[in-house]
């Protein structure tokens, strides 16, 4: 965040809308406490051990215990003097903050004089407010000096403040060295504080490996909670964030390497839920892209198809615009290729809604022709507006057949600059989307690049939530397949940050574990990193068939398990996760048949909450097979309360219909 930059809009805001100086004087107070309850710690230990080598205790063994004690009782008051200077400085910290905002400018002020601006700028026909428009400009560029130097004193202050701390380190260099070799129980390594770690210098529990800084990680050198690597010769280092497979991932759910963001398959994406590599933005499916629900590589914008596309809603190579089908077009929704202009359905036109090849104009038929068709400016026939080439539109520079809007090269949609078919949105390269940038079929939403998704940015197929990369997962920023939650790499999980396989819980990098932070596998519990625990921070494998109680298959972790290889509570069936699953491979709670991922669905491969037919994806679809949305009954309808089929929008009751309300076939548009 770099306040030397932004405007005093922002500055300004920041100051005045955050907590205030009441937290660092809490803080403050809380250090003031701790400092006075380890000088009287100092003073009881130092007066105890003097006491017994006084009285009490003669002879050697006194005084080596008296030799012993003494580091400890120094570090004591060492540690207090270090938390009465941190308290210190956090109340020097509160003094840097409260002169910076009381030199900051009141947002109100900053407002007034935008306003004012505006006000000038509108009312200016004639260029009589010159003067004051150079005056408020002039005025506010000295709020956005004041601001930042309101702000570079701050800074500066804090960072002193910080820099006069004394770490709590530099006190523990007088103690017995032994101390540093020391871990707790259930630990296999040294120097590691938690329990169940099988490695060295961990903070945490349940960790595989060297120098991680949370739980159940199998690695080296993670911040965070169940990260893991691809294989066993490759583990994962250097990770911010939970739930990665991969290395030096910063976010949670991520299969690769350096990634920024959450939910991506891939390496070196900055953004969420991409299946790919190096793309900037959401839901891509492919290289390179920069914008977000692009399927293909090199895109610069949204919901491409293709490759090298500037603009949204390509379907086809290197086009500048929108709603192109074909290639190196410039404009918006030409169906054909090398045109310059919208609406245009041959080739190399330089125009508006011409339907023949080498135009230039508006409206032309014919091949090689110049001019404008003044008998309506339309290109094609049974039209209802303005050069649109195709036939039966309503709207302009439509180059597709029965479209309701603007620029639409692709057939029956309802929007602006669709270049799939039977789309209800803006921008849609895919067919039977409704919403935009959906590059993908049967997508409910935006930014979507896979095929019948619900929710945005999802790179993977049939998932409802926000920033999947993996299929059949309901929640957000999940690569693995098959997942309820959230940053989850593994497949099968109930929970969120797990990279392994079917576990219900959080932060695990085992498989079918019931708890938190395992690295091992069948646990139920937490920080184990062994095989079959039942409790927390187990290293060792106990070779039982199940953990947990009630159980009883084999290879279950949970409680009241009657089928095998489940995880969590309840579950009849085999291979599932979560609660009260009946079927099988089930992830989620009270699923009634099989492959369901979600909440109470009947049905069979559905993904959401309360499905009764079958592959449906989203929330109450009763329909045969192939929904997108909410309250569908019939088939492979995108959109909400269809009853008809391959539908994209709302409550159309015909087939190949995209907009609302619509009862025939193959309509656009609302009501008809």
């Amino acid at each position: 965040m770099n306040f030397l930059v932004f405007p005093p809009e922002l500055n300004s805001v920041l100051m005045f809308s955050g907590p205030g100086s009441g937290p660092l004087l809490q803080a403050a107070a809380a250090w003031d406490g701790l400092a006075a309850e380890l000088n009287t710690a100092a003073s009881s230990f130092s007066s105890v051990t003097s006491g017994l080598a006084g009285e009490a205790w003669q002879g050697p063994a006194s005084r080596a215990m008296a030799a012993a004690a003494t580091p400890y009782s120094g570090w004591l008051a060492a540690a207090a003097a270090r938390a009465s200077g941190a308290a210190g400085q956090a109340r020097a910290v509160v003094g840097a903050f409260e002169s910076a905002l009381a030199a900051t400018v009141h947002p109100v002020a900053v407002a007034v004089n935008r306003e004012e601006l505006v006000q000038l700028v509108v009312s200016n026909l004639f260029g009589q407010n010159a003067p004051a428009i150079a005056a408020a400009e002039s005025q506010y560029e000295e709020m956005w000096a004041q601001d930042v130097g309101a702000m570079v004193g701050y800074h500066a202050g804090a960072a002193e403040a910080a820099a006069a701390l004394a770490p709590f380190e530099q006190a523990l260099q007088n103690l017995p060295a032994v101390i540093g070799q020391l871990s707790p129980p259930g630990n296999i390594g040294a120097a590691n504080m938690g329990d169940g770690n099988k490695g060295s210098v961990n903070y945490g529990n349940g960790n595989t490996g060297n120098a991680n800084m949370g739980n159940g990680n199998i690695g080296n050198l993670n911040f965070g909670n169940g990260n893991q690597g691809p294989s066993s010769s490759q583990p994962a280092i250097l990770n911010f964030g939970s739930g990665n497979i991969g290395s030096f991932n910063l976010g949670g759910g991520n299969i690769g390497n350096s990634n920024l963001g959450s939910g991506n398959h891939g390496s070196a994406n900055i953004g969420n839920g991409n299946f790919g590599s190096t793309n900037l933005g959401g839901g891509n499916s492919g290289t390179a892209n920069l914008g977000s629900g692009n399927t293909g590589s090199n895109n610069m914008g949204s919901g491409n198809t293709g490759a090298t596309n500037y603009g949204f809603g390509n379907i086809g190579n290197n086009n500048v615009g929108s709603g192109n089908t074909g290639n190196s077009n410039v404009g918006m929704g030409n169906l054909g290729n090398g045109n310059i202009g919208a609406g245009n359905r041959g080739n190399f036109d330089i125009g508006f809604g011409n339907t023949g090849n080498n135009d230039f104009g508006i409206g032309l038929t014919g091949d090689n022709q110049i001019g404008i068709n003044f008998s309506g400016l339309n290109g094609g026939t049974g039209n209802i507006g303005l050069f649109n080439s195709g036939n039966n539109n309503v709207g302009f520079f439509n180059s597709g057949n029965g479209n309701w809007g603007i620029g639409n090269s692709g057939n029956f949609n309802t929007g602006f600059a669709n270049s799939g078919s039977t789309n209800t949105g803006l921008w849609n390269s895919g067919s039977l989307d409704t919403g935009f940038w959906n590059s993908a079929g049967t997508d409910v939403g935006f930014g979507n690049s896979g095929v019948g998704d619900v929710g945005f940015w999802n790179g993977g197929h049939d998932d409802f939530g926000i920033g999947n990369s993996g299929a059949l997962s309901m929640g957000a920023f999940n690569a693995g397949g098959g997942d309820v939650g959230f940053a989850n790499a593994g497949a099968g999980n109930v929970g969120w940050g797990n990279s392994g396989a079917h576990n219900t819980g959080f932060g695990n990098a085992g498989a079918t574990n019931t708890g938190f932070w395992n690295s091992g596998d069948v646990n139920t519990g937490g920080g184990n990193s062994g095989k079959t625990n039942t409790g927390f921070g187990s290293a060792i494998d106990t070779g039982a068939a199940n953990s947990g109680f009630g159980n009883t298959g084999t290879g279950n972790s949970g409680f009241n398990n009657n089928g095998n290889a489940n995880s969590g509570f309840a579950n009849i069936g085999s291979n599932d996760e979560g609660y009260g699953n009946v079927g099988q491979h089930d992830t989620g709670f009270l699923n009634k048949s099989n492959g369901n991922t979600g909440f109470f669905n009947i049905g069979t491969n559905d993904v959401g909450i309360s499905n009764a037919g079958n592959l449906n994806i989203g929330y109450g679809n009763t329909g045969p097979a192939g929904n997108a949305g909410f309250w569908n009954s019939g088939s492979d309808n995108s959109g909400v309360g269809n009853t008809g089929n391959n539908n994209s929008g709302f409550d159309n009751t015909g087939t190949h219909s995209s907009g609302a309300n619509n009862t025939g076939n193959q309509q656009s548009g609302f009501r008809q």
